[in-house]
């Protein structure tokens, strides 16, 4: 079994959430009305943490949509409930942003409609992207190889922090 590498405890996690939220906040004041829309299953986590603490900074409403999608075969693309995305702010949000496939696949549905802006959101950034995603607002943007993958814990509709796993040594032995 691989080893587990935290690189985001349960606090760490909840203070960079905290602080997104208010450069959400400060991006968008402006706004009337922003809608959240997180990925299910923990970016939808993440995007119900961003709606409480953007009710402390934020004067206009916010609005929670919950998207899903297969993530290893994004054909379609789920919302509930279904609003109308004309004229509105959003701010798409995922747990880990590895590849851009999936926010990529994500922006299907909105681009349907005319939205006034779309931004995104990511507790975890890998930095190598294999689809043109900018993600806006970063927990902990990280290097890593192709082989280590990265968790976020949820349990309880609370981020418990972020793990990466990295593979195993693979070690063989040569005689002389």
């Amino acid at each position: 079994m691989a080893e587990k590498k935290y690189i985001l405890s349960k606090e760490v996690a909840e203070k960079k959430l905290r602080r997104m939220a208010l450069q959400v906040a400060e991006q968008n004041y402006e706004e009337l009305q922003l809608v959240l829309i997180g990925i299910k299953e923990h970016g939808l986590v993440i995007a119900q943490k961003i709606c409480t603490y953007l009710k402390d900074v934020f004067n206009g409403e916010v609005i929670v949509v919950e998207l899903s999608l297969n993530k290893k075969k994004p054909a379609g693309v789920t919302l509930y409930p279904v609003i109308d995305f004309n004229g509105k702010a959003i701010l798409l949000i995922d747990d880990v942003a590895n590849s851009g496939s999936t926010m990529l696949y994500a922006l299907k549905p909105l681009l349907e409609a005319y939205p006034k802006k779309i931004q995104t959101l990511s507790l975890v950034e890998r930095t190598h992207k294999s689809f043109p995603i900018h993600v806006d607002y970063v927990g902990i943007s990280i290097s890593t190889t192709l082989d280590e993958h990265i968790y976020v814990e949820v349990e309880g509709g609370e981020v418990g922090g972020a793990w990466m796993e990295a593979p195993e040594a693979n070690v063989t032995d040569f005689e002389a």
